[in-house]
């Protein structure tokens, strides 16, 4: 194995940023509380920023480097069932990629929600908490199924994916 510079500081300050404050908001800070809605706030800045950066960004970090492709995430999907060894790929495997933008939009839909939260207009309304909330658990439950699927990764491709994301490389095959 070799390491390749894959993840650059952006997307790693990015990355364990909005993992401290998601977790923060959700389980330390009171939903009430002003350090709930300012970790609400940074969040959505973080992504705003991580959208922006994956269009002008460093190489691994554009979007076109991992686009949505479903066909290829089903296939992942069945090579990981079948126990077919992992083909090593320099920025997110394809489920991962659709792990990726999935993550971003139902964060930008728990920040929305929140922020409508706060407005005159829908303070108060109750399916806009309902949505906020939501979006909240579905989020949650969404970082714990990509967590899974770091673990699962790491051992097919056997790379460690969690300091890859903490070094910006990633281990990857020698020629032979």
């Amino acid at each position: 194995m070799h390491q390749v510079a894959v993840w650059d500081m952006f997307v790693r300050i990015f990355h364990w940023s909005l993992v401290l404050l998601f977790f923060s908001a959700f389980f330390l800070f009171d939903d009430e509380g002003a350090a709930h809605r300012y970790a609400g706030y940074a969040v959505l800045g973080l992504v705003g920023a991580r959208i922006v950066w994956g269009f002008i960004g460093t190489r691994h970090a554009r979007f076109f480097s991992f686009p949505p492709n479903l066909s290829a995430a089903l296939q992942h999907l069945k090579a990981i069932r079948s126990g077919e060894k992992e083909k090593v790929t320099l920025s997110h495997n394809p489920l991962g990629a659709l792990m990726i933008y999935n993550l971003l939009a139902s964060l930008i839909l728990v920040c929305l929600s929140g922020i409508m939260m706060t407005l005159d207009q829908f303070w108060g309304v109750a399916w806009v908490e309902e949505v906020h909330e939501l979006a909240a658990n579905y989020t949650l439950f969404c970082v714990a199924l990509h967590v899974l699927g770091v673990i699962i990764e790491s051992r097919r491709s056997k790379t460690n994916l969690v300091l890859a994301m903490i070094t910006g490389k990633k281990g990857v095959p020698d020629e032979e």
